[in-house]
C-alpha cells in the first residue's frame, strides 16, 4: 500500500478516500483552533488539555495523529484522548486473546502510539466493545446496561470535559451510514457532552458535590474521512464545505515536516499506526511513499465554534428506515438537524432466491452430491477491500432445505491461502483469514444483527484440523459447539491450492426467532486474505452493498416454499459479551489518575 491513510473496518486495511480542507500548514494550529500557544490554566492544572479527542476504540485517533503532533510542536497545544472502550471485541492478529485480556493489550498499544504525537493522557471509560455493529442505538444500550443509568457514559464524558477544560473537542463522525456503531455513538456523546458540560443543571452533583465547574469548550470538530478535497501542500489553503451537511471543513496537511525529527508527520503517524499490532496495522509498509503533492489533508468538519453549533441548511428525507429516523430525531435534539442531511443512502434492490426443499438430506462433507442443491447458483460480488480477479477470489453459493434444516454450499476460487488459525482456541474473528460467513435474519426486519444468526466458517485450520465454525456478532456469539448445537460444517481444500468448498447444515431452530418462509433474509460472504499475518484483503458477498456483514437492511430475500414454522415460539433475547477491561487493573491508568487527579473511568471524585 502506497497511500499513507488507512481505515479500520473489522481488521481490513483499505486505502483511505481523499479527505477534507482549510488553512496553510505554517499557520494552521493558531488560525484553525483560535488557541494560544499555551493556556494559563495548563500551568496550574495537571489535568488540563487544550484539545480533547473522543473515540470509541484504541486506534480511532491514529488517523488524526499527524494533526495533533503538529499542533503540539508548532503551537504548544496539548491533546488528550478519551477512549470509551478498550476494543475488547476487535480482531487479534498476534494471539488468541479476546475480551478483557485483549483490551489490556490494546491499551498498551494506544498509549505507545499516541506518545509519538506528544500525547500523554488517555482516559478510558471502561465500556464494553462487544462486537462489530453498525448500530449506534445497540451500542448505546450495551454501554449503559442496567443497573447503570441510560446516560452513564454521557455523565462520565461530561465529567472528563469539566476536569480537563479543553478549548477544542475533536470526535468521530456521528452519521450512521457505513460506520461502526461505536464510532457513531462516540460522536453523538461528544456532541451532547460539548453542550452539557457548560450547563450547571446537567449532572449537578459534579458541581455541588465533586466541586467541578461548568466548562464551555470553544470548538467542536468531527473527523471527516469521506470528504474529497484537494491534495498537496495547499490542500488546506482555501475554505471548503462538506457537500452532505453544508458545514465548513478544515484540513491539516500531514506532509509537513517535524522541526524536531525532520520527518513528515505522515511518517510519524504511520509509525504510530504500526504499533497497533493486534489490529494488523503492523503489516502496513514501514515507509510512507505517497509523494507530497498527492498527499491529502486530514479533514475535520466544524460542528461548533464559539461554543455554539455552526448552522447549515436542513434537507429532510422521507420514508426513513428506523435506524435513520432515530438518527434524525437525535440530531434535532442535539440542535444540529443538518447532520441528518442525506443520511440514508439510496439502497439498491436486494437480491432474492427461492430455496427448494429436498426429500433427502444433503451429506455435510464439503461436496455437492447429486440432487443435494437443486436451486439456483448465487454469484457473490465484490463488497469491500481490494478488488480481485476470478482466479484470485471469486465464489458461488447454493442453498437447499431439508425439513427444518438449511444447507449451504459455497465454492471459493482463491490463489493463495491465508493464515491457518488454531481450531482449539482461535476459531473466531474469521475476517482475519480465508473464511465464509452465513448470515440469517429470521423475520427479515432486524435493525441490527443482535436479532440475527451469523456464523463464520474457517475452511482450514492449523495441524490439518479441518473446518471449524463460530457464531459472531449475532444473537448468541461464541464457538458453534456451544452456541449452535446441531450445526455441522465440512470443507474440501484443493491440492495444489486453488480454493475450497465449505458446506454447512444450520437447523432453523438455532435462529433467534421462527423463520418466516416469506420474509427470511440472508447474506453469504467470503473473506480473502492472501497473507499469513492474520489480516484481510478482499471481501465478497451475495448482497454486496456497503454494510453487507452488519446491516440486515441489505441482505437478500430468501423464500422457503413449503416450510411451516413452529407456532408460538417467542424470539430470544440477545446475549452480548459485555465484559470490559477495567482501569483499576491498569497500572498506566492508575498512575495517570494519581498524576492528573481525574478519577479512573471518568467516575466521581470524592
Amino acid at each position: 500500500m502506497s497511500a499513507h491513510r488507512t481505515h479500520r473496518s473489522n481488521g481490513l486495511h483499505r486505502p483511505h478516500q481523499p479527505l477534507l480542507a482549510a488553512v496553510i500548514a505554517a499557520a494552521l494550529c493558531g488560525s484553525v483552533l483560535g488557541a494560544p500557544a499555551a493556556t494559563a490554566v495548563s500551568g496550574r492544572d495537571p489535568a488540563h488539555t487544550d484539545v480533547l479527542f473522543v473515540g470509541a476504540h484504541p486506534d480511532d485517533e491514529f488517523q488524526s495523529l499527524a494533526t495533533f503532533g503538529q499542533w503540539k510542536e508548532r503551537r504548544g497545544i496539548s491533546t488528550g484522548v478519551v477512549t470509551i472502550t478498550r476494543g475488547e471485541g476487535g480482531g487479534n492478529a498476534v494471539g488468541p486473546e479476546e475480551g478483557p485480556p485483549l483490551g489490556a493489550i490494546r491499551e498498551g498499544e494506544e498509549r505507545s502510539a499516541v506518545s509519538l504525537a506528544g500525547i500523554r493522557n488517555v482516559f478510558y471509560l471502561d465500556k464494553p466493545d462487544f462486537w462489530y455493529t453498525l448500530s449506534a442505538p445497540l451500542t448505546g444500550r450495551a454501554w449503559n446496561r442496567p443497573p447503570q443509568r441510560a446516560d452513564d457514559t454521557l455523565e462520565r464524558l461530561v465529567r472528563i470535559i469539566r476536569a480537563t477544560t479543553p478549548r477544542t473537542v475533536v470526535t468521530m463522525d456521528p452519521r450512521p451510514f457505513g460506520q461502526h456503531g461505536g464510532h457513531q455513538q462516540a460522536g453523538r456523546l461528544a456532541v451532547d457532552a460539548f453542550r452539557l458540560a457548560a450547563d450547571p443543571g446537567a449532572f449537578p452533583r459534579q458541581i455541588t458535590v465533586e466541586k467541578y465547574k461548568p466548562w464551555k469548550p470553544d470548538r467542536l470538530l468531527a473527523q471527516n474521512w469521506g470528504f474529497r478535497g484537494p491534495a498537496g501542500r495547499q490542500c488546506a489553503a482555501r475554505p471548503a464545505k462538506d457537500p452532505r451537511t453544508g458545514l465548513p471543513v478544515l484540513g491539516v496537511w500531514p506532509g509537513a515536516r517535524s522541526r524536531a525529527s525532520g520527518r513528515t508527520w505522515a511518517q510519524t503517524e504511520r509509525d504510530a499506526a504500526r504499533r497497533y499490532i493486534t489490529q494488523g496495522f503492523g503489516s502496513l509498509p514501514a515507509k510512507v511513499t505517497t509523494p507530497p503533492h498527492r498527499m491529502p489533508c486530514e479533514w475535520f468538519t466544524i460542528l461548533a465554534r464559539g461554543g455554539k453549533p455552526v448552522p447549515a441548511p436542513v434537507r429532510g428525507q422521507g420514508e426513513l428506515r428506523p435506524l435513520y429516523a432515530e438518527f434524525r430525531d437525535w440530531s434535532r435534539r442535539a440542535g444540529m438537524p443538518w447532520l441528518a442531511n442525506d443520511a440514508q443512502p439510496a439502497y439498491p434492490a436486494r437480491p432474492s432466491a427461492t430455496v427448494p426443499g429436498t426429500a433427502k438430506a444433503p451429506v455435510v462433507d464439503g461436496t455437492a452430491g447429486p440432487g443435494e442443491y437443486p436451486g439456483p447458483e448465487l454469484r457473490l460480488g465484490h463488497w469491500e477491500g481490494a478488488k480481485c480477479g476470478p482466479a484470485d477470489c471469486s465464489a458461488t453459493a447454493r442453498i437447499s432445505r431439508h425439513r427444518d434444516d438449511l444447507h449451504v454450499l459455497v465454492r471459493v476460487t482463491d490463489d493463495r491461502r491465508g493464515a491457518a488459525l488454531d481450531a482449539r482456541d482461535d476459531c473466531k474473528r474469521h475476517w482475519r483469514t480465508d473464511a465464509v460467513e452465513i448470515a440469517l435474519d429470521p423475520r427479515g426486519r432486524s435493525d441490527d444483527t443482535s436479532a440475527a444468526f451469523k456464523a463464520g466458517i474457517l475452511p482450514f485450520t492449523a495441524r490439518n484440523g479441518g473446518a471449524c465454525a463460530a457464531r459472531d456478532a449475532d444473537n448468541h456469539q461464541g464457538p458453534a459447539r456451544a452456541t449452535a448445537p446441531g450445526m455441522a460444517v465440512a470443507s474440501t481444500v484443493t491440492r495444489p491450492y486453488t480454493g475450497y468448498t465449505v458446506e454447512a447444515r444450520i437447523p432453523l431452530a438455532l435462529l433467534p426467532a421462527a423463520a418466516d418462509p416469506e420474509r427470511l433474509t440472508a447474506n453469504i460472504l467470503v473473506y480473502d486474505s492472501d497473507t499469513p499475518d492474520k489480516t484481510g484483503k478482499s471481501r465478497l458477498a451475495w448482497a454486496s452493498y456497503a454494510g453487507a456483514q452488519a446491516d440486515p437492511y441489505v441482505w437478500g430475500a430468501v423464500r422457503l416454499p413449503g416450510y411451516v414454522p413452529p407456532s408460538g415460539r417467542p424470539p430470544r433475547s440477545a446475549t452480548l459479551p459485555l465484559d470490559a477491561a477495567r482501569s483499576a487493573d491498569s497500572r498506566a491508568s492508575v498512575e495517570q489518575a494519581r498524576r492528573t487527579g481525574v478519577p479512573l473511568a471518568g467516575g466521581p471524585r470524592a
